[in-house]
């Protein structure tokens, strides 16, 4: 394995072309179960709709204090609306990140009993484009996020639309993150402690700064800077054990700029691509073998996220 995130093209994965198509199969699966992380070009993302949802974002984190906390809304774990700064931590850590952000979920597309399980996404009346853009935006990242789940089944011997009803109407997330400028040496915190995502995979658009390190197999952090018009993609915990650990869920954190750049916040914007919460995260037969025996009991996507949302501090 090299120390290196791999550069992926996704126009490989939509060629006529099957041997550019499988390529890209083969590459992505390599990385998944390597390093677990790779970059994407030609993603399909709007680059537009990412520009503007970035410009509300910051219009959005820049404003009061007294009228962000208008949008958190309690009961909801954070999953919806806004979240203050130093609410959320890592699942074993007890010191809050250095963060605040805000959080968009799933619209409801047609007659699907599904939407009594999802609340309200959360509008800003103080700046009604923040959602509105939002909505456009997840709806794209839904999209792109759907392709590489395709390419992901065919890597795993699976249909190419194993995941199709399995994320229809999922309960993804678009998050706003937001690390305010850091004023007084931290109490051991950093803006985000190493974690792993709980997801099937994440989609993150570059940051308005730098910080986010990934640790390789080999133990070391290394950089993870997508370039202009490029996206980070990594397999989060669902998909990991989807594959009985085959596809890697690996350890990422953003660290503190040095202290001569403390006064530069920074903005991120992930994409979390969740399924339905009925979906069967038992292991694949195909991943198990006497070299990987099975790791993991069945549980459902469902009750996964409830576990995770307890240990990191946003349910009780």
């Amino acid at each position: 394995m090299s120390n290196f995130i791999p550069v992926l093209d996704l126009h490989q994965f939509n060629s006529s072309d099957t041997k550019e198509k499988q390529a890209f199969v083969d590459d992505i699966g390599a990385a998944f179960r390597d390093i677990g992380f790779v970059t994407i070009r030609n993603h399909g993302i709007d680059k537009n709709l990412v520009a503007q949802f970035y410009a509300n974002a910051k219009n959005f984190f820049s404003l009061p204090g007294e009228i962000k906390v208008k949008y958190e809304i309690p009961g909801l774990a954070g999953q919806r609306g806004y979240t203050s700064f130093g609410k959320e931590h890592a699942k074993h850590s007890r010191v809050a990140d250095l963060k605040e952000f805000y959080q968009i979920g799933q619209t409801v597309q047609g007659d699907d009993p599904i939407k009594n399980e999802y609340p309200d996404n959360v509008t800003t009346s103080d700046l009604p484009e923040f959602a509105k853009v939002g909505n456009q935006l997840y709806r794209s990242f839904e999209q792109s996020g759907a392709l590489l789940l395709e390419a992901i089944a065919l890597h795993l011997g699976l249909s190419a639309d194993y995941f199709k009803d399995k994320i229809w109407n999922g309960n993804s997330i678009l998050r706003a993150i937001h690390y305010p400028p850091i004023i007084q040496e931290p109490d051991s915190a950093i803006r985000s402690e190493q974690h792993e995502d709980i997801n099937l995979i994440t989609l993150l658009v570059g940051a308005s700064a730098g910080g986010l390190q990934v640790l390789t197999m080999q133990g070391e952090w290394i950089e993870a800077m997508p370039g202009e018009d490029e996206i980070v993609v990594n397999v989060g915990d669902m998909l990991q054990r989807l594959t009985n650990n085959v596809l890697k869920s690996t350890t990422h954190r953003v660290v503190n700029p040095p202290k001569e750049q403390w006064h530069v916040p920074r903005l991120s914007i992930p994409f979390f691509l969740h399924p339905r919460s009925t979906m069967d995260l038992s292991c694949l037969p195909s991943c198990i073998n006497s070299n990987n025996p099975l790791q993991y009991e069945p549980i459902t996507a469902g009750a996964y996220l409830d576990e995770r949302l307890r240990e990191i501090g946003l349910k009780k």
